[in-house]
């Protein structure tokens, strides 16, 4: 088995992290960090759309056994989740974090220390979750850590709606991009997740994520260790927008591009409280089992062929 380096110590060895640290909390000064561009000045204290300040909130972290094949492997995905959004989609399953903010503010240092300890339990990966909000923290723990001995690949697992100048003081960095593609209609995507123009910011990303590190490539492990893994989650009544998305996928990024469709929507948050769900239909119903068929059908369609199956196996992997 050849011997993987995770592309942040390449950046750290050359003293480019610590840079990419000091931008990222120059940015925070008149925030763009994320596609809202909102402009707050987050070294103030100043909440913007994300209400978050300069400290990132921690809701949890562990070894991850419920990702996809490519990252949980035999011994889970190192997951640390943030809490708050930038996004609001009012069917979120996680909405006591992303909404209500639960969890605690730690610092960098206590992050870098999370990371390590996932390290030393044999995670095959470090996973930020809803990482879009907390680019500069994020930097800066990666850098305490990787001068500490971190050598896991990084995942980047985010909502999709993620800015130029955001990616640009990650490439080099992370090694595994996982955006969500959620909507393919504007509308779709104000409406539900009250978010302008995703389609336009999300495609922008997923396109310049997939320069920066490429298709996902597998070790011999089948564990993911650099490239782009799409989730998209399938919803009632066909407001994903699975057609556009898959065709956008396999022509204007690549026909090898390793997709999750997801089968699990349930109504929550707001799609399944009484005084709102009626709302929100038809996402205050479960998806169909025909509603998913036919959404891997459009993807194959399209000529995307690379999709997780959340094999059993997965978890009996050697090594």
């Amino acid at each position: 088995m050849t011997t993987f380096e995770p592309a942040y110590r390449r950046l750290l060895a050359g003293g480019e992290l610590r840079q990419r640290v000091e931008a990222a909390y120059e940015s925070l000064k008149s925030c763009n960090l994320c596609a809202w561009t909102c402009r707050a000045d987050r070294t103030s204290d100043k909440l913007g759309t994300c209400k978050t300040s300069i400290l990132p909130r921690v809701s949890s972290y562990f070894p991850h056994l419920g990702e996809e094949d490519p990252l949980r492997g035999a011994r889970g995905s190192g997951t640390i989740f943030f809490s708050r959004c930038n996004m609001r989609c009012q069917f979120c399953q996680n909405y006591e974090l992303s909404a209500e903010g639960e969890g605690a503010d730690v610092d960098p240092q206590r992050v870098a220390g999370m990371m390590l300890e996932l390290q030393a339990q044999g995670c095959h990966n470090i996973n930020f979750v809803s990482p879009s909000h907390v680019v500069a923290p994020i930097l800066a723990a990666v850098l305490i850590a990787a001068q500490a001995g971190l050598k896991l690949p990084l995942v980047y697992n985010t909502g999709g709606y993620d800015s130029p100048a955001a990616l640009a003081l990650l490439d080099g960095v992370i090694d595994i991009y996982m955006p969500d593609m959620k909507y393919s209609d504007p509308a779709v995507g104000q409406k539900y997740s009250k978010i302008p123009d995703y389609p336009k910011h999300n495609r922008r990303a997923v396109k310049e994520m997939h320069r920066q590190v490429g298709d996902l490539a597998l070790d011999d492990r089948g564990i993911a260790q650099r490239g782009l893994l799409v989730r998209h989650l399938v919803l009632p009544g066909g407001l994903a927008g699975t057609k556009d998305v898959a065709r956008f996928l396999a022509k204007q990024v690549s026909a090898d591009t390793y997709i999750n469709i997801m089968a699990q929507y349930r109504p929550a948050y707001r799609a399944a409280f009484r005084d709102t769900a009626a709302d929100l239909a038809p996402l205050n119903r479960p998806v169909t089992a025909e509603e998913v068929a036919e959404a891997y059908q459009l993807a194959r369609e399209a000529g995307l062929h690379r999709f997780d199956q959340r094999r059993r196996f997965a978890f009996f992997v050697g090594g």
